[in-house]
């Protein structure tokens, strides 16, 4: 499995207590997705992998605490802390009308709405709870608030983003 086979859904943070749970900044618009039985790919800084399976979740606060298969002590957590929690492409969350993963949108054309090019989708990330569509232009990189009515259209099909930026957000 190559890293373009894979969607980070996690990060594990830190040891939560003595036995081998892990604090978990969840990185899915669907934290309901950790469930006991989940297997996961821990990848760290370096890209090499260790494949997990979850034995235990509970919430705590704005993240979850997550405990491994095999992983039994505070030690056995630390060895993972840092790791990027990642499952296959292919196995997202069923999503609801209009929503697009990230990745979706990697490598999409951005038109506007008479059809002239813009540029390439890059990324979509999440700043600030703002979402922002980074567009590859002839002139550079360009962010693109991610919102309505700027963005009119998604067509995955067509791997096609139709914008209608306002006057000079585009521009140099």
């Amino acid at each position: 499995m190559t890293p373009e086979d894979l969607v980070v859904v996690g990060r594990l943070a830190r040891p939560h207590g003595l036995r081998g749970e892990m604090s978990v900044e969840v990185l899915s618009d669907f934290p309901e997705r950790f469930v006991p039985g989940l297997a996961v790919v821990g990848v760290d800084a370096a890209g090499k992998r260790r494949s997990l399976v979850v034995s235990a979740v509970r919430p705590n606060g704005e993240r979850l605490l997550l405990t491994f298969q095999g992983v039994s002590s505070r030690t056995d957590a630390d060895a993972l802390r840092g790791l990027d929690i990642a499952v296959p492409k292919g196995s997202e969350v069923p999503r609801p009308a209009g929503f697009v993963y990230h990745f979706d949108l990697e490598g999409c054309r951005a038109v506007d709405r008479s059809g002239r090019e813009l540029g390439l989708v890059t990324a979509l990330e999440e700043l600030g709870g703002r979402s922002l569509l980074t567009l590859l232009t002839a002139s550079g990189e360009r962010d693109v608030p991610f919102v309505e009515p700027i963005v009119v259209s998604v067509d995955l099909e067509k791997r096609l983003v139709v914008l209608d930026p306002p006057a000079g957000l585009l521009d140099a």
